[in-house]
């Protein structure tokens, strides 16, 4: 079986810092309220219920990551979602999760039926 060429150093850590993004809890939140459109940042405020430093500093990650983009209007700044990838990287994940999910469900309910006599 022949071998792999051995991926760059740079290529390795690049594709592990954007998956770094989304280890963060809040950044998926705040992904998931861009899902819908475009947002100013109170309005991420408001809704994750967190400090505008905390979801300021998620989005300066993010739009560094180029998943973002940011505009601004008066003194207002809005974020979107550049990369809409970022979504259906998200799907892949979440169905593999509910498919595992559902095989420990079922394999609770076999056990329970089985000591049922």
């Amino acid at each position: 079986m022949p071998t792999a060429d051995p991926v760059p150093q740079e290529v390795v850590q690049q594709v592990a810092e954007y998956f770094s993004i989304l280890s963060e809890p809040m950044r998926l939140r705040i992904l998931n309220l861009l899902r819908e459109g475009e947002k100013c940042v109170q309005e991420l405020v408001e809704a994750t219920a967190t400090s505008q430093a905390n979801v300021s500093k998620h989005l300066k990650v993010m739009l560094q990551a180029g998943i973002l983009s940011r505009r601004s209007e008066g003194t207002s700044a809005y974020y979107k979602v550049e990369d809409e990838l970022i979504f259906e990287l998200c799907k892949l994940v979440c169905d593999r999760l509910a498919t595992r999910i559902e095989e420990q469900a079922r394999h609770f309910r076999d056990f329970s039926l089985a000591h049922k006599q």
